[in-house]
């Protein structure tokens, strides 16, 4: 039998391709990840557009400097992406960006609403749906404690806290009378009964009380009747948009009084909305400015990195913080709903930017500190910084 003159170059090709067959195998997996990270989908809303957009815009963006630090981070078990919604600070806006984000089951948790009128209007939908979230701004007690939905939880503060510091300063100076203007939502009702109850433990009176539209644009009836009454003080509840308008009639019309605002109006858009006529006004805030949270350097550099177009503004350190704990407890126990809401209800002394958060029965966070500010210069400065505080300035009417 003669032996084939090719058998030894076939054996041989055999040989180099199975090599280089098994070699680009190896390469391969060399040059590939282990494995490749499961994507969890997260949510937020706000109001993104509209009057308190800048608000929105600030907690959004904080929000996703959350989930970008965490994808950036090699050791997180997931990929996260964030579903923005826009509840334009309007209930029934509010109601349908809920439904939307809950009845999609790829999103595992989310982190909702400035506006309280918004919140307290979604939250049947997120228990309905059984949707975990954390609430980053709306301050209506209701929110937690209406009912006691195990899906829904708050890091920042209630409005409650807000007019017992409001009220012990304002009786301090020496005010006595005061005239109120509420906006006609949950918002603006919830902080004119809880002022109205804690300045009557501290012998103020409230010589007038007028609700008003969040609409309305022309405060001519009423301030004329507020003109008249001449109180010290005209008490604010309501948001940015609606101060703007109602402090600059004020001015046209003569009211001298101090203007006195809830958290609703520590704005940037305040300030430039109103330029000088915003000097001197009084606002509260729960927690600690941005510079005096713990984690305040961190998030403002973080922030700064990243280059949004606008700045956090004064719930973004809340809105980052109510991010990183959905984020820390999906890394815990999984992209499932059921077992983020479990964990949730044993949230206790859990580190964040913004101090220790650990949440009560009804998911509720307390936020031990609210901060007194006043309008100097173009700013809001905190009250014991300012030249008010000092006696070198005076507000209107000051003893």
């Amino acid at each position: 039998m003669r032996r084939s003159t090719t058998s030894i170059p076939i054996r041989k090709m055999l040989s180099a391709t199975v090599g280089a067959t098994v070699l680009t195998g190896l390469l391969s997996i060399v040059a590939e990840p282990a494995f490749a990270k499961d994507t969890v989908k997260i949510g937020f809303i706000g109001p993104l557009t509209g009057g308190n957009s800048a608000i929105g815009l600030g907690g959004r963006n904080s929000a996703d400097l959350a989930v970008r630090l965490r994808n950036a981070d090699t050791a997180a078990k997931y990929n996260y992406d964030l579903v923005g919604l826009d509840d334009e600070c309007k209930p029934n806006v509010a109601v349908q960006a809920a439904t939307k984000m809950a009845a999609d089951r790829d999103i595992i948790a989310a982190v909702t609403h400035y506006c309280s009128a918004a919140a307290i209007a979604a939250i049947d939908i997120y228990h309905k749906f059984g949707l975990p979230i954390v609430v980053w701004g709306a301050v209506l007690p209701d929110i937690t404690y209406r009912n006691q939905y195990a899906e829904v939880h708050r890091v920042n503060g209630m409005m409650i806290n807000q007019n017992e510091t409001n009220t012990e300063l304002v009786s301090k100076l020496g005010y006595k009378t005061f005239a109120v203007i509420h906006d006609t939502t949950d918002y603006g009702k919830g902080h004119n009964q809880y002022f109205s109850q804690a300045l009557a433990g501290k012998g103020g009176k409230i010589v007038g009380t007028f609700g008003v539209t969040a609409d309305q644009q022309d405060f001519t009836a009423e301030l004329t009747q507020i003109k008249a009454l001449n109180p010290e003080v005209i008490y604010f509840a309501g948001l940015t948009p609606l101060a703007v308008r109602i402090r600059a009639q004020m001015d046209k019309l003569g009211v001298r009084a101090v203007f006195d605002g809830t958290s609703g109006i520590v704005s940037d858009a305040y300030i430039q909305g109103l330029g000088p006529l915003a000097e001197g006004t009084l606002a509260f805030l729960e927690g600690a400015p941005n510079a005096k949270l713990p984690g305040g350097k961190f998030f403002m550099e973080k922030y700064a990195a990243q280059k949004y177009e606008g700045p956090p503004e004064t719930y973004g350190a809340f809105a980052y913080a109510g991010m990183d704990l959905v984020l820390n407890t999906i890394e815990k126990v999984g992209p499932d709903r059921r077992k983020v809401i479990d964990d949730m209800a044993h949230v206790k002394d859990r580190d964040s930017i913004v101090g220790k958060i650990t949440f009560d029965d009804h998911g509720q966070n307390t936020v031990a500190v609210v901060t007194r500010y006043v309008v100097q210069d173009g700013k809001f400065v905190e009250w014991d910084d300012s030249e008010y505080a000092s006696g070198k300035r005076k507000l209107p009417g000051q003893k």
